[in-house]
Order: structure tokens, then C-alpha cells, then sequence
């Protein structure tokens, strides 16, 4: 069976950009911006997401090449005689599923909250009524997975 690959350059581009920048840039970022001094924070992030950032994403894509293999089977084919380096590959692939369930869970209050806008339930809510939508949402266990089931 082949090997699926990238058919060009900016696809790939594309797609790690998406992996890097996460949910978590996108929905929170602008508030810590605005608590942590505006522009000043934003050059400071950027600076420290290229110094811990780019050493990451240097490692990880020249085992990939490497290897051509897996995050585990990469590891294990790299690695010297005796040693654990293949451990990581598993912490790996079980840090990239515990930050699935968190990217479910945000994408699904951002899918019902997206719902309750389309349908008017916010045009004439106050803003001290608002956090009590989210809460009812949070009370509802089964609401809750059906959104995160459809994201």
C-alpha cells in the first residue's frame, strides 16, 4: 500500500501551521492579550514560540524524514541499541490525544454557542445572563457530548 503524502508544499505548510497554532491561540489569545500589555506580549509570545517552538518542530520533522515511519516506529528505528527514546513517541501519540479531547470538548461549546446565535437565544440576553447559558450547557451532561460527538 502507498504512502500518503502532501501533493504540495503549502499543503504541508498549511497543515502544521494548524497544529502549531491550536484552538487554544485562537480562542484565548486576544483576551491574554489584552490582560498581559498588548502589543509588547505579542513580540515576547513570538519570541518564545520561535526559541522553544522551532528546536520542537526541527526534531520532529527530521525523524519523520528520517524514519518515514510512525511517531513510535520512528523513534524505534532511530534510536541507539539499549536505549528509550521510543518511550516518547508514545508520549507523543498520548499528549496528541489528551489535546483532542480538549480541542472536542471547546469546539463543541463553540458549535452550540454558534446555534444559540442562529437561532436569537442572544439577542435579548443581557450580559450577566450570558455566563448563565454556558452554565446550563455545562449542567447538561448529554448536550454537551452531543455537540462534542458531532465536532
Amino acid at each position: 500500500m502507498d504512502r500518503e503524502n502532501f501533493k504540495s508544499r503549502i499543503g504541508f505548510l498549511l497543515v502544521s501551521a494548524g497544529c502549531a497554532i491550536g484552538i487554544g491561540n485562537v480562542w484565548k489569545f486576544p483576551y491574554i492579550t489584552g490582560q498581559n500589555g498588548g502589543g509588547l506580549f505579542v513580540l515576547i509570545y513570538l519570541l518564545f514560540l520561535i526559541i522553544m517552538g522551532a528546536p520542537v518542530l526541527t526534531m520532529e520533522l527530521a525523524v519523520g524524514r528520517a524514519s518515514r515511519k510512525s511517531a513510535v516506529q520512528g523513534f524505534k528505528a532511530l534510536e541507539p541499541k539499549g536505549s528509550k527514546w521510543h518511550i516518547h513517541g508514545w508520549v507523543c501519540i498520548f499528549g496528541c490525544l489528551l489535546l483532542m479531547s480538549y480541542y472536542t470538548t471547546v469546539s463543541g461549546w463553540m458549535l452550540n454557542y454558534a446555534g444559540k446565535f442562529i437561532t436569537g437565544e442572544f439577542s435579548s440576553a443581557t450580559p450577566e445572563q450570558v455566563p448563565s447559558v454556558f452554565q446550563s450547557m455545562l449542567d447538561s451532561p448529554a448536550q454537551m457530548l452531543v455537540f462534542m460527538a458531532v465536532t
